[in-house]
């Protein structure tokens, strides 16, 4: 795991908003329908690439299938869910405790956490 990376998972198990080059955690307090929900989105590019929330994890990677978009969402996804993203003939794929499925670019994906 990059350096960046570690920063990031750190960032929100302590619930800091932070930011480091091209990577941001942003701590969000309160929602629309409960005021004391509390989730923390991840941004890279400015992309919103993740939001974490108590027992699930989020994941897009906003139509940038890249190096950098897959190491920063496995890194999400093998420290909360025990998941990962592969790559097979540019082809991403999705394994978690579901089984492995095939994303679609700019998809949406829901990911329960361990």
């Amino acid at each position: 795991m990059r350096t960046i990376e570690k920063q990031m998972i750190c960032a929100v198990y302590t619930r800091k908003d932070w930011r480091n080059s091209n990577t941001e955690v942003q701590v969000v307090h309160g929602g629309y329908t409960v005021p004391d929900i509390e989730r923390i989105n991840v941004r890279l590019h400015g992309n919103h690439i993740a939001t974490i929330e108590k027992d699930t994890l989020t994941i897009c990677d906003t139509g940038w299938q890249t190096t950098t978009t897959k190491s920063r969402l496995n890194a999400l996804l093998r420290e909360f869910c025990g998941a990962g993203i592969s790559q097979n003939k540019f082809k991403w794929y999705l394994t978690d405790n579901e089984g492995t499925k095939e994303m679609i670019m700019a998809e949406t994906y829901v990911v329960k956490r361990k």
